[in-house]
């Protein structure tokens, strides 16, 4: 039976998904030292694993900035590329259930699209995501390998690291319950523990995504956000963004194949 293949060729990893009669097919990610090995690497595996054969393969829809390195067919298969914004509004979409919505793509950076109806544009984004992340930890807790860092994290105390309300008024300030962040890293000592730091980080990653896109989506009446990308898969997402919810009147939800949305909006725009 035929398949359309999606693959989101990223900065530090491809996500491939099939899509086969309305239905997502066995999502992976792999990493590899560039894109291009990432992009047939992955491509490859998902055939394999999956059992499927070249002739079965329908279309290929590639996006993400390393579908620029593809300027012919993929292993003879009709291969066609896709705007990055287009296939995270389509594929948040397809996965939510929700047809006005900010969606947030969390990926090395972070960018915010928003969805109306059929009405999907790229309304702007920051140069905080994954990356700033993974820098930070390699400059603060010498590692980059993302389990370890959330491991550090679980065992943290975010007490030790921001200031908040609590800190500096004995009463909760109008819309600030006391457990607010006041300033992110301000009590931060240059001795502090390790578990302390990668919750810092963790967390001012995400507390600012959240903030940003919040204040992106003023005056628009959009009360629902989308995330999408890897960071969705950090466990302190549960807590940091329905604190968010609760401070801004808003709602967050993390659909269950989140971190391949863009993907599977690649595939799901060959029918559009």
């Amino acid at each position: 039976m035929a398949i359309v293949i999606g693959i989101d060729v990223g900065i530090s990893t491809t996500k491939i998904v099939g899509l086969r009669e309305g239905r997502v097919v066995s999502p992976i990610r792999i990493t590899a030292a560039d894109q291009v090995t990432s992009l047939y690497g992955a491509f490859g595996k998902y055939l394999h694993d999956n059992k499927v054969e070249l002739k079965d393969v329908k279309q290929v829809m590639v996006t993400g900035v390393g579908a620029s390195y593809v300027n012919e067919p993929i292993y003879g298969i009709p291969t066609q590329k896709v705007d990055e914004f287009i296939a995270d509004g389509l594929g948040a979409r397809f996965e939510s259930g929700l047809t006005k919505a900010i969606v947030i793509s969390m990926g090395t950076g972070t960018s915010f699209v928003q969805c109306d109806g059929d009405e999907i544009r790229h309304i702007g984004g920051i140069g905080i995501g994954g990356g700033t992340l993974q820098g930070l930890s390699r400059v603060m807790l010498n590692t980059r390998d993302p389990k370890q860092i959330q491991s550090l994290a679980m065992q943290g105390d975010i007490r030790n690291i921001n200031l908040l309300i609590g800190d500096i008024s004995t009463h909760p300030l109008p819309g600030l319950p006391m457990d607010a962040t006041a300033s992110l890293f301000s009590k931060a000592q240059y001795d502090a523990p390790k578990e302390d730091l990668a919750l810092g980080i963790i967390t001012m990653v995400l507390q600012t995504i959240g903030s940003a896109a919040i204040l992106a989506a003023l005056n628009s009446g959009i009360k629902d956000f989308v995330l999408i990308g890897n960071l969705t898969l950090l466990p302190q997402c549960k807590d940091i963004y329905p604190m968010l919810e609760k401070l801004y009147n808003v709602h967050f939800h993390i659909p269950k194949y989140a971190e391949f949305c863009t993907a599977i909006g690649a595939a799901l725009s060959y029918k559009q």
